[in-house]
């Protein structure tokens, strides 16, 4: 049994490891031990390990870490036939050209919502969505969307989570979620980064169920409120037409 649970820890530990590479592309040690707080000495071991099975790669020069390829090599195998990532691409990079901003498509996970895909506008001045990146599910349109459309139950256990920040105003908070569900979309300005603006509606499958939250976004000196009105429509048809698709 206790051979068992230090395997398990083991596991833990080289898992943890790996997910400090969704917020940097390199890595020291010293960054890692910091990250999952473990000592250097047992970082290295799982370092030597992950790397000696090729999912992390060490630059000599620099001594840091990146991910190794079999990390790419177990991508390749993940079903495409049902992933969102892949299905909807197409229809976003319509939109994009229709619109000629960029356009995002989120997951919730958890207490976050996770970009999982993106098609950047080919304007010269643009907004960049890097796909991967994991953002707080208390600010921003495509947050607002995920919240807004969530069950009751859920929107009420994200509200009393200890680490949901404080409302200023909790019952404005929450009637503008009724507003949103009212209108269908949401939108953003300036909200989590300056000098953005977004707007974000939900993509509800064919067992009216929410599977993500669309949006498109791009710089304020292009998009101003009126704008994300207008944008609403066209992200909202977009919306429909991929819900029928899962």
């Amino acid at each position: 049994m206790e051979d068992r649970k230090l395997t398990v820890r083991a596991v833990e530990r080289a898992l943890d490891i790996l997910m400090c590479f969704t917020k940097s592309g390199e890595l020291g040690l010293t960054e890692i031990a910091g990250q999952i707080g473990l000592h250097k000495s047992t970082v290295h071991r799982l370092m030597t390990t992950l790397e000696e099975k090729g999912f992390v790669a060490r630059d000599a020069a620099t001594e840091k870490y990146r991910l190794g390829l079999k990390v790419w090599e177990l991508s390749t195998h993940l079903s495409k036939s049902d992933d969102p990532a892949v299905l909807f691409l197409p229809a976003m990079e319509r939109l994009r050209d229709r619109l000629g901003e960029t356009v995002s498509l989120y997951l919730r996970d958890g207490k976050d919502r996770l970009r999982i895909q993106a098609v950047q506008s080919n304007q010269a001045i643009r907004r960049v969505a890097q796909v991967g990146a994991r953002l707080p599910l208390y600010v921003g349109a495509s947050s607002k969307v995920l919240v807004a459309f969530a069950s009751e139950e859920d929107r009420q256990e994200l509200l009393r989570d200890p680490e949901w920040p404080e409302m200023a105003d909790p019952e404005g908070y929450l009637r503008m979620l009724e507003e949103i569900r009212e209108r269908g979309y949401a939108t953003s300005f300036e909200e989590r980064e300056p000098g953005a603006a977004a707007v974000a509606v939900p993509i509800v499958n064919r067992r009216d169920e929410v599977a993500a939250a669309l949006s498109v976004s791009g710089p304020i000196s292009r998009i101003g409120v009126d704008t994300l009105h207008e944008f609403a429509p066209v992200l909202i048809e977009a919306a429909h037409e991929m819900g029928l698709m899962i």
